[in-house]
């Protein structure tokens, strides 16, 4: 006799009501201009294949349990040491520890639109999430988020999905006034941003969060990384999976980063890329904001001076039909105007160009 179990009802309730995380669209088959994850279009160092290859041989052995040589390195570029550095199976799982580690009843606090993980990591452990909202000028409400008395305050700097870079004076101004951890996730910040590691001599509440899926190239490797005081990784340690990181993807991550002259070499051409996109969008007259990132958010208008949701959506729907991938966030009155637009090679965002100028004169 078959036995039922109803596996919602059996779920803890805070699982029940979690909603998982929705990533941008993976297409299958070819001819797609991908500019919808913020992805590099550039192959990471070809350092890393030779990396790669060096562990095949070892692969029936366990990996490095803490990512030693990862670390090392790592904390030697910022003048700290491997106590200060843990590395994660991608900067998510770094996220996913802080808030089964520090947020307790008081909660978390993030700014809004920015990263929706944020969302996910709290609701797993079954904490809140206060949402500070930004104005659409994208400005830090310092007031409102010191007043949160949260345990934790997720920031994203460069900002998600707007580009929008903070100043260290500002981050710094944050880590003064709470009792709390910031958390100043850096995704982007190779592009443009102010990094805060300089502060992390002088706020041991503070976690700077890296991921090697942005400007080294490896997102299929999934690795991140963060810097805080050695009590507070040493905590993280404590939940860390025990392998968390395969061998290949810790050669790879290693190989990438030792390799300085050709990542600065990449991030200059997304850089590039990404102004003279923003400046052929200027010129159709869309709003775009200022982007440390490697992305662009646009709000598209129509001839007649038409901007809105439904433009935004109008543009969204014609550039997939013409089989360019972009994301659209519909759901903030703050981001539904708008499309966030990945930087591609040059003759991606050519494309992604000449596909726009074609809805415009459709629109």
């Amino acid at each position: 006799m078959n036995k039922t179990f109803h596996a919602i009802e059996r779920a803890l309730p805070h699982i029940q009501v979690l909603h998982a995380y929705v990533p941008g669209d993976q297409p299958q088959g070819d001819g797609w201009v991908k500019l919808n994850t913020n992805e590099n279009p550039y192959p990471s160092s070809p350092k890393v294949a030779s990396a790669v290859t060096a562990e095949i041989d070892y692969l029936r052995k366990y990996p490095e349990p803490v990512s030693h040589k990862l670390r090392s390195a790592i904390g030697e570029r910022y003048d700290l040491s491997a106590k200060n550095v843990i590395i994660g199976n991608g900067s998510d799982n770094i996220l996913d520890l802080i808030t089964r580690c520090f947020v307790d009843g008081a909660g978390a606090t993030h700014t809004v639109p920015s990263y929706s993980l944020y969302h996910v990591v709290t609701g797993m452990s079954g904490k809140t999430l206060t949402d500070i909202p930004f104005t659409r000028e994208i400005k830090l409400d310092i007031p409102a988020i010191v007043a949160t008395n949260a345990a934790a305050t997720f920031l994203t700097s460069p900002n998600a999905p707007t580009g929008v870079a903070f100043p260290l004076s500002e981050i710094e101004s944050i880590l003064q006034q709470i009792d709390g951890l910031l958390i100043v996730d850096e995704a982007y910040v190779d592009f443009g941003g102010e990094t805060a590691m300089p502060l992390l001599k002088n706020y041991e509440n503070l976690i700077v969060v890296r991921t090697f899926s942005k400007s080294y190239s490896l997102a299929g490797m999934r690795v991140g990384f963060a810097l805080a005081a050695p009590q507070i990784i040493s905590i993280l340690d404590r939940v860390r999976d025990a392998y968390n990181l395969d061998r290949i993807a810790q050669a790879a991550a290693l190989a990438a980063f030792q390799d300085t002259e050709y990542f600065e070499a990449q991030c200059k051409k997304v850089i590039a890329t990404r102004e003279t996109t923003a400046s052929a969008l200027d010129k159709l007259g869309w709003f775009t904001y200022p982007s440390a990132a490697n992305f662009l958010f646009t709000e598209p208008k129509t001839t007649d001076g038409s901007t809105g949701p439904e433009i935004a959506a109008s543009l969204f729907e014609h550039l997939k039909a013409s089989r360019v991938l972009v994301r659209y966030f519909p759901k903030h009155p703050l981001t539904c105007a708008f499309i966030r637009v990945s930087i591609g090679t040059d003759s991606e965002m050519q494309a992604f160009l000449n596909a726009s100028k074609s809805w415009l004169n459709h629109a």
